[in-house]
């Protein structure tokens, strides 16, 4: 159901005998208002309803003006007024995101993650308070002049009552932020991992945990995934893709179980050159990365981790009889890593023990190639 706002030049100029109308015949759905009271600028908004729903909708309105959080817009106060309901809300200088992209152009994956971040720690809130926004889109995300994204809204009535709808809602909110459109039936939206967590969010049998969104959004918003960082500098230095690894691996050894998504575009790094593998929101990789007997399982991660630190040291995926010539001391790992063998590959603490710092002085064990070997075919 559309609501909008109504109000001729012989409409009300207070509402509820407090809070004045600054222009009564100003276009659009918010107005804004001067609370005579508290003396402060507000905004203001009807909820025109048939006479039937104003009930459950100043139900629903008093339940937002409860909710309180940074990046919510504040719903103030509830009035009536001609017996129509009113919401009183904080204005914030901003433009939405939906006139930002339309005005300009999409955003870059770093400024929508960022965005993301801001909407996804709303809808926690309120989801905490067992509220559903039902309304989530490019309209009501105002971007603020000091760079943060809120989430407005609130207090109208819901076009649904699940708080799935409103992790797809944000999902199809970030497809049109890098995109500038809605998402159709096979979304693109901007380069990995983003376009993996929005497809993955937009899923028909439901979002991933909100926790791996959060995750994801978080490091987008201030991390560069390690392709891009190859695509960018060429080839890393053997330490810089040691680290790398080792990080991966830690990670790898927390899991509960096989992650199944180890691949360059999983992998973030900061500009210190600290590398997190991001949760896999879908199993599945590229066809480069995938290991040769296919499937998924600890050996399959090996594997994959192996093609992900070869292309870090080489500037390219690994291919058989491709030759290693910058993997240093790391090649005998990376090696066994790559064997197409699942039985020969090392375990997640012998690649640790090799990629630490003191591993790699020990140099390259009898039985390695070298630098001068060769990746393992398929």
């Amino acid at each position: 159901m559309e609501v909008v706002v109504h109000l001729d030049m012989g409409g009300p100029r207070k509402l509820a005998g407090r809070y004045r109308l600054l222009d009564p015949s100003a276009a659009g759905p918010e107005r804004p208002a001067f609370d005579e009271s508290d003396r402060r600028e507000v905004t203001v908004r009807e909820l025109r309803l048939p006479a039937e729903l104003r009930a459950a909708a100043l139900h629903r309105a008093h339940a937002a003006a409860a909710l309180r959080h940074p990046s919510i817009v504040r719903v103030l106060d509830v009035v009536t007024q001609d017996d129509a309901p009113w919401l009183v809300m904080e204005p914030v200088a901003g433009t939405t995101l939906e006139s930002a992209v339309g005005s300009r152009r999409p955003l870059p994956v770093v400024q929508a993650a960022r965005a993301g971040v801001g909407v996804l720690a709303a809808l926690t809130a309120a989801h905490a308070a067992s509220y559903v926004h039902g309304n989530v889109d490019p309209g009501h995300v105002l971007l603020t002049a000091e760079g943060r994204a809120m989430l407005t809204g609130f207090g109208l009535p819901s076009r649904s009552t699940w708080p799935s709808a409103d992790l797809w809602s944000l999902g199809a909110t970030l497809h049109f932020a890098v995109e500038g459109r809605p998402p159709g039936a096979s979304p693109a939206a901007g380069p990995e991992p983003f376009r993996s967590l929005v497809r993955a969010m937009l899923n028909p049998s439901g979002p991933p945990p909100v926790e791996v969104i959060r995750e994801t959004l978080e490091r987008l918003a201030v991390d560069r995934p390690l392709d891009r960082l190859i695509e960018a500098l060429g080839p890393l230095p053997p330490a810089e893709v040691a680290a790398i690894g080792l990080a991966v691996a830690d990670r790898l050894r927390q899991g509960q179980g096989p992650h199944g998504g180890v691949h360059p575009g999983n992998v973030l790094v900061d500009d210190r050159g600290r590398a997190t593998l991001l949760p896999s929101v879908r199993s599945g990789t590229p066809p480069a990365y995938a290991p040769p007997e296919g499937g998924l399982g600890p050996a399959a991660d090996l594997w994959s981790l192996g093609a992900t630190l070869y292309a870090a040291l080489e500037g390219r995926p690994p291919a058989p009889g491709a030759a290693m010539t910058r993997a240093g001391v790391l090649g005998p790992l990376l090696f066994r890593l790559l064997s197409p063998d699942p039985a020969a590959r090392p375990s997640l603490e012998e690649v640790a023990a090799g990629l630490s710092p003191t591993g790699r002085r020990r140099g390259p064990g009898q039985d390695s190639p070298g630098e001068d070997g060769a990746a393992r075919g398929r």
